[in-house]
């Protein structure tokens, strides 16, 4: 909650004018709460689950063939009632475990310093930050599912999102609820070790949720903005982990790959890519023979 009574207090305070964005906050949160403010993220997060996947699941499951090109497992399709069954799922867990986590967390997040006050941040000062949550969960992440693919975590927690070898984006946060709970840690920790304000950490949430969706999406399409994002993984990376499944020991990471490199982790994924483009090229070889040869029997024709 905002301590100025108006917008003339708050700008003798700061000494100078609010900005356009200032203005709005104000208007929005002075008699607000900081813990209905934090409370807000959940219901960010439900709404971008809903609609963030809806184009790519409504174009596989009518007009398949629009972007059927662009399919990394094209001979898998998720029916109707699996994807419903999934988003149900979800949802379930978003409001039986994210929710009450939420509420418990809240003490947390104002001890470790996010703000919800004025001055709002800088453009750099938010991009600044973000960077920094990219990597700091991207590592932490990378580790904790690696552990998950212990036999024990396998077993017990991590195979019930590997239930889809073929992922769609709705199925990017399926999974057990103590893994929804343990895999929220790491996306904590940015913002815990570089607080900012809550308008930062609302656009970190989504903007992570939206990747995870844009990764489990099952379809590598090749003007995603994501592709010039140096080290981003990526559709076809993660597809790749879930296409082996329980078995994988490849490509862990959530964002980027420099961990899998690091440690090795993505030999196998690299291994595929490899004979994958030495076919390609055997076929183009064995395609332009053919037009030759056909070519040279066309002329003797004549």
């Amino acid at each position: 909650m905002l301590p100025f009574g108006s917008s003339a207090e708050a700008e003798a305070a700061l000494g100078r004018s609010l900005t356009a964005g200032e203005s709005f906050w104000f208007w929005y949160s002075a008699g607000m709460h900081d813990f209905w403010l934090y409370a807000h993220n959940i219901v960010f997060l439900l709404i971008v689950y809903t609609i963030a996947p809806l184009p790519v699941v409504i174009l596989e499951l009518r007009w398949p063939k629009l972007i059927g090109k662009y399919k990394l497992q094209p001979k898998v399709r998720n029916p109707p009632s699996a994807v419903i069954r999934c988003y149900k799922d979800v949802v379930k867990t978003f409001v039986l475990a994210v929710g009450p986590l939420q509420i418990l967390s809240f003490p947390t997040i104002k001890g470790v310093g996010i703000r919800t006050g004025l001055p709002l941040p800088s453009w750099w000062e938010v991009v600044a930050q973000l960077v920094v949550y990219f990597l700091v969960e991207d590592y932490f992440n990378y580790w904790i599912h690696r552990m998950l693919h212990s036999k024990w975590g396998y077993q017990y927690i991590h195979h019930v999102h590997h239930e889809f070898t073929a992922p769609i984006g709705f199925a990017a946060p399926y999974a057990h609820w103590s893994e929804v709970l343990i895999l929220g840690i790491p996306a904590f920790l940015g913002p815990a070790i570089v607080p900012g304000h809550i308008i930062t950490f609302w656009l970190w949430m989504v903007i992570r949720h939206v990747e995870a969706i844009e990764t489990h999406s099952g379809y590598d399409f090749p003007q995603t903005p994501t592709k010039y994002i140096p080290f981003y993984g990526g559709a076809e990376y993660h597809d790749y982990h879930h296409y082996v499944g329980g078995q994988s020991h490849s490509n862990f990471a959530s964002v980027f790959t420099y961990c899998d490199y690091i440690y090795g982790t993505d030999k196998g994924y690299r291994y595929q890519k490899s004979q994958l483009a030495q076919l390609r090229e055997e076929w183009k070889t064995a395609e332009e023979e053919v037009g030759i040869k056909n070519n040279g029997e066309l002329e003797k024709d004549e």
